[in-house]
């Protein structure tokens, strides 16, 4: 048993939550004091929401967001612009989109941007769909990138314009590719910005040059 706790079922229990982003070892063991303080039932109803989390989520087979289904709820919607597809890196900035109140069109979400320092190519990431996706869709009519203003965030944002050329270059179908307008910071990330920053940079988005 480690030394450090008078009990190897708490050790353990502050190892797990110490494995989480941003959770020391002191910050697990207040988690771990507070679960134990908590009735059996609440303790039991958490494992449980986390297990099922992991074992059924889905991921929408059309903008790969977390879903419940296989198309997601925002998908499945008939009260969205289905002209328009937002690109994000990841679920997190749809959330933070969908906050703003400012759109209320469809997404895109990539699992990432393009990142050779971190072993990330073009063919880890949800591109190629999106590229089928725009192709296939007549209806489609706008393709805004959404991506955070880093290198990483401007390089998938080319590589994606390259990939699009072709009906980009299409006059028949009228397709506009857009980004943000910069009243992001450079190096900001869409999850941190706040929420009127954002939808300005998402109603005033400009046309994208490579």
């Amino acid at each position: 048993m480690d030394q450090e706790y008078t009990s190897a079922l708490l050790g353990r229990a502050v190892d797990e939550f110490a494995k989480l982003p941003g959770i020391g070892r002191k910050t697990a063991m207040r988690l771990v004091l507070h679960t134990l303080r908590m009735d059996e039932s609440a303790v039991d109803g958490f494992c449980e929401a986390i297990a099922r989390l992991r074992h059924e989520v889905r991921y929408c087979k059309v903008c790969h967001n977390i879903s419940d289904t296989e198309v997601c709820a925002l998908c499945a919607s008939q009260q969205r612009d289905k002209t328009t597809i937002c690109v994000v890196e990841n679920v997190q900035d749809v959330m933070a989109i969908e906050a703003t109140m400012q759109y209320r069109g469809m997404y895109h979400v990539l699992g990432g941007v393009i990142s050779p320092m971190d072993g990330v190519g073009p063919g880890d990431l949800q591109i190629q769909s999106l590229v089928d996706r725009v192709e296939q869709g007549e209806d489609v009519k706008e393709v805004i990138l959404a991506l955070s203003s880093t290198m990483e965030g401007d390089t998938t944002n080319f590589f994606i314009s390259r990939k699009l050329s072709a009906v980009l270059a299409d006059e028949s179908r009228g397709l506009k590719l857009t980004v943000l307008a910069r009243g992001l910071s450079i190096n900001d990330e869409l999850q941190y910005t706040d929420e009127a920053t954002l939808g300005r940079s998402l109603v005033n988005r400009v046309p994208f040059v490579a």
